[in-house]
């Protein structure tokens, strides 16, 4: 990875959290701990992963505007709203995440439930916000469309379900990847394809970028389950081997570490293939694919 990509990468980073603050609430009012808990949730860390590829996905396509930043910031709330259910003591049951106590271990388990519940309605009111910014263009719908499909019964909270349904029990490979392609990836195919979407993308250009983000998608969540068995505490800011602890059924448990590996390179190479098949370049985003596609945190 070059130096010019890391620097890049801190540089966008930066932005990118300086754009989600904008949108987070004051801590005041009598509901004070839960907004406390809402922002110490957002700004505890993270790669901001999502909303970049977003961003850079909508740079890639020719977008301008500054329709695209609420988006970033909403789909950042999803992600964490999702993080926060996952750490309760119902689900994953972990006390750190991105290297600090999760929020139910700080504020409680009811305070992170409504934290957790209060994230998700910020996101589509976040979202919401780029109608004020331009009425007049229909892409806007388009993408709202997306965030809340991915997001919801047939996307993310979807394959959450079947994930904490077969908890402890055997899992063929179908469901496993019905599993990933919900839970995981579905919330980074709608950052690319909301990025594309208010770009102005055709259909047709859409239909390869999402086939490209669900790739990306099943390979970075198999690499999550790599980075499990092979990865250190310290580095990864969360406790490894949870998915053991949990008594969950992973990629590596079905079919192997070695064979695991191998197919996080097949996946990552066909979504490099479709992106390049796009009449569009952007280096940075090529770059940052293979970089969380192939990371050790």
């Amino acid at each position: 990875m070059s130096l010019n990509f890391d620097e890049q990468m801190k540089k966008r980073v930066t932005e990118i959290k300086s754009v989600i603050a904008g949108y987070l609430p004051e801590e005041d009012g009598f509901q004070r701990t839960l907004l406390e808990a809402v922002n110490y949730s957002m700004l505890v860390g993270g790669k901001k992963l999502r909303p970049l590829l977003m961003q850079q996905t909508y740079v890639m396509f020719g977008g301008k505007s500054s329709v695209i930043k609420p988006f970033m910031a909403a789909m950042e709330m999803v992600h964490t709203h999702s993080l926060i259910h996952d750490d309760l003591p119902a689900m994953d049951n972990d006390e750190y995440r991105r290297g600090k106590k999760t929020t139910h271990i700080v504020y409680g388990e009811a305070m992170a439930i409504l934290a957790g519940d209060a994230l998700l309605n910020l996101a589509y009111e976040t979202a919401a916000k780029a109608f004020d910014m331009e009425p007049d263009n229909p892409c806007i719908g388009r993408a709202f469309q997306i965030l809340a499909g991915k997001t919801g019964l047939y996307g993310m909270i979807g394959g959450q379900s079947v994930d904490v349904e077969y908890a402890g029990k055997p899992l063929t490979e179908e469901q496993l990847h019905f599993i990933y392609r919900l839970k995981t990836g579905a919330l980074i195919e709608a950052s690319m394809m909301i990025g594309a979407v208010l770009a102005g993308a055709s259909g047709e250009e859409l239909e390869k970028l999402q086939q490209a983000a669900a790739n990306v998608g099943l390979a970075f969540q198999i690499q999550d389950d790599i980075l499990d068995v092979t990865g250190d505490e310290e580095t990864l800011g969360k406790a490894v081997n949870s998915d053991e602890k949990n008594e969950k059924t992973t990629y590596v448990t079905v079919k192997g570490l070695e064979q695991a590996q191998e197919d996080v390179a097949r996946y990552s190479k066909e979504a490099i293939r479709l992106l390049d098949e796009l009449p569009y370049e952007n280096e940075f985003l090529r770059e940052l694919i293979l970089h969380l596609i192939h990371r050790s945190a």
